[in-house]
């Protein structure tokens, strides 16, 4: 039997509470800002490689005020070598929004900050739930991974129909109880324990009951990315010599 509500975030967050990522620099203190931050640098980039780059922004940008007011330049010297320049550019696009829109004050609903630049579904989540302790969704890589295990969905996360899925057992598994912990530890599971290659099964909190370890499919989900199929091109040559070669 699949576990959910309270049940499952229990041993999510007991589990937390000895093994999680604490410390890191935009848990203390949780302000809208500082998670915001760190959500758009954490996209497609390591913990690891964020903290130092984050530490500095901070440091330049205090608030979203600061970053709101300024120049691109400076936002971009700031940003070199984190790469997907597009983040960088949606987070000034985004902290105008609020300052200009909001009066300075981030929105507290899912719906709403999905209405920034850059916002998507998972990230409004984990700010909601980080930010301001309410209990809200998240599905980035590593929840994906883990929830895809556990409840036995196949498929690419990718895939629409997957997706769903996935956002169903998300959303029925939500924590009433610490929301900005569940969040994190959620996140800390698939980046420490359910880890793509050789997760490490024997120690997990949630494996006795996971769909895919216990019926041998931990290579298989989630599934990855279909490739796309190459075109063949044929092409023929003729040629012509006159007398004269």
């Amino acid at each position: 039997m699949i576990a959910s509500g309270d049940e499952w975030s229990d041993r999510v967050l007991t589990w937390f509470d000895q093994h999680g990522r604490s410390g890191l620099p935009w848990q203390s203190p949780r302000s809208p800002y500082r998670v915001w931050v760190s959500e758009i640098m954490l996209q497609q980039t390591g913990v690891a490689t964020v903290i130092p780059y984050f530490e500095r922004f901070m440091q330049a940008l205090p608030d979203v005020q600061a970053l709101a007011a300024a120049e691109n330049d400076r936002l971009m010297a700031l940003w070199s070598g984190l790469g997907y320049y597009a983040r960088a550019r949606n987070l000034h696009k985004a902290a105008k929004v609020i300052v200009e829109g909001f009066a300075g004050e981030f929105p507290q609903t899912v719906t709403g900050l999905q209405t920034l630049p850059g916002i998507g579904r998972s990230t409004a989540g984990a700010i909601v739930a980080q930010a301001f302790n309410h209990p809200a969704a998240i599905l980035d890589g590593n929840v994906k991974r883990v929830l895809a295990r556990h409840a036995g969905i196949a498929g690419w996360p990718g895939q629409a129909s997957v997706l769903t899925q996935l956002w169903g057992v998300a959303e029925q598994r939500l924590a009433e109880r610490r929301p900005a912990d569940y969040a994190q530890a959620m996140m800390d599971l698939g980046a420490l324990m359910c880890v793509r290659r050789n997760p490490n099964c024997k120690a997990c909190p949630i494996g006795a009951d996971c769909v895919a370890r216990n019926d041998g499919l931990i290579e298989s989900i989630p599934a990855a990315k279909p490739r796309k199929e190459r075109p063949v091109r044929r092409q023929q040559f003729v040629i012509q010599r006159d007398e004269s070669g």
